[in-house]
């Protein structure tokens, strides 16, 4: 076999590989001999026909066969010889081998990029000081109510307020023809909740029972229904009754149909608990992507093509997924992924470097997952879940499962230690925006 190695980039190789004829002919042979002992032939035995009669019959369906088999049992032999890595898929390149002849093949892949850890302790980074704000807790407690809350008729004689369900008749037209979907009789429509399109709400404000009001607005620019964005349309509406919402009162019969916490006291301990141990991974979660990127930044590393290109098409499925719930149309989104593409390659990149990091950091430190690391993390889970500890390893056994959960497990133990290393700088929320802009 010989091998030729080409650089095509910094980060990609090219394996020029040639099986020598003999060995092609013994593949062949071997490919043919195999369907011998199994196909059956009319007017022979089983296994019994004729070489040149299999050759026949069988030879142009038999090339592929042996030119896999031939792929596989020196692609990986080419590698091991020139000490190569791949890190991505091969492209792989030939002819229909021939039986008396040499077979050549290609393969192009990504290599895995060298990692120079420059500097990796006393990074300088920013942390949001957690400040809790005690009016979360009883805008919580008021959410509660509110969906807990029971709509009951406005009997006093006033006009539409935000806050206020209006039962309404609307009719809307553009370009003086009727809109599709655009009608509705006695429909409940809850004022500042942002049901309807901007101005429609604010709109109703201030009629009175019985009233009929004419409203000029305008769909936006960027609307689900690209036939009438940024269109002229008129609303015709009449307040048929108003209703407020009731807020139950915190009461004993209000918590025992809550459940859990039995009094207000107890309630606001559960909803700051829940609330301090929200605030604090989100500043966790973003303390660590600064450290990654500062990380990243004093280490650069070069990024495989096909690894870039991956994780890019990852972040941008996974955006498209979250904007499509909220509504966001395919021609909005494709703007949208055009418009910020750099930033999309930039997020990739990152996180591609930071990977390969934590990886050679880990090793370097010594910081690489354990058996003991996750035992440990199988108890932990346990506790915080209630779940019997041998279903969760259950669920661990499936080799992928373990897989992300080991990798979870060495990117903990490698941000504990930079963190521990890093020089960090407590600011305010506000100071971080600013910076940010």
């Amino acid at each position: 076999m010989k091998v030729q190695v080409e650089n095509v980039t910094a980060l990609q190789r090219k394996l020029n590989v040639e099986v020598p004829a003999h060995i092609v002919q013994s593949t062949f042979q071997r490919a043919f001999q195999g369907l011998q002992r199994e196909v059956s032939i009319k007017g022979f035995r089983k296994g019994k026909a004729p070489m040149n009669v299999i050759k026949n019959m069988y030879g142009s369906r038999i090339v592929q066969d042996v030119a896999q088999d031939l792929i596989q049992a020196h692609y990986p032999k080419a590698l091991v010889e020139h000490k190569l890595e791949p890190i991505s898929y091969p492209e792989f390149e030939f002819e229909d081998p021939a039986e008396t002849k040499e077979f050549s093949f290609t393969a192009v892949f990504d290599i895995r990029p060298e990692v120079n850890l420059k500097k990796y302790e006393g990074l300088e980074v920013d942390r949001e000081k957690l400040v809790f704000d005690d009016a979360k807790i009883d805008s919580v407690v008021q959410n509660i109510r509110s969906s807990r809350a029971e709509l009951v008729d406005v009997t006093e004689n006033r006009p539409a307020q935000l806050g206020d369900t209006a039962v309404i008749d609307f009719e809307g037209f553009v370009d003086g023809k009727p809109l599709d979907n655009g009608s509705g009789k006695d429909f409940n429509l809850e004022l500042g909740a942002k049901q309807f399109i901007e101005g429609f709400e604010d709109g109703v404000v201030g009629m009175t029972l019985g009233s009929v009001k004419s409203l000029h607005l305008k769909f936006p620019e960027v609307y689900h229904s690209a036939d009438i964005a940024g269109k002229a349309v008129e609303f015709k509406v009449k307040l048929n009754a108003l209703k407020a919402k009731q807020l139950p009162e915190l009461n004993e019969e209000f918590f025992k149909k809550l459940g859990g916490p039995t009094d207000l006291e107890a309630l606001k301990k559960t909803i700051r608990e829940d609330l301090e141990q929200s605030e604090k991974k989100r500043v966790d979660d973003a303390f660590k992507n600064r450290l990654l990127k500062a990380l990243v930044s004093a280490n650069p590393v070069d990024v495989p093509a096909s690894l870039l290109k991956e994780q890019k098409k990852s972040l941008v499925d996974d955006f498209q997924k979250r904007m499509s719930e909220q509504g966001m149309s395919e021609a909005d989104f494709a703007s949208y992924v055009e418009k910020w593409d750099g930033d999309f390659a930039s997020t990739a990149s990152e996180m591609i470097q930071s990977s390969f990091l934590i990886d050679a950091l880990a090793k370097k430190l010594d910081l690489i997952c354990k058996k003991e690391d996750v035992d440990a993390k199988m108890a932990e889970y346990a506790t915080q879940t209630g779940i019997d500890e041998a279903r969760i390893r259950e669920w661990y056994s499936k080799p992928e499962q373990m897989s992300r959960l080991t990798y979870m497990i060495t990117e903990e133990k490698v941000i504990a230690f930079l963190t521990s290393k890093a020089k960090i700088r407590e600011v305010s929320k506000e100071q971080l925006k600013d910076e940010a802009q």
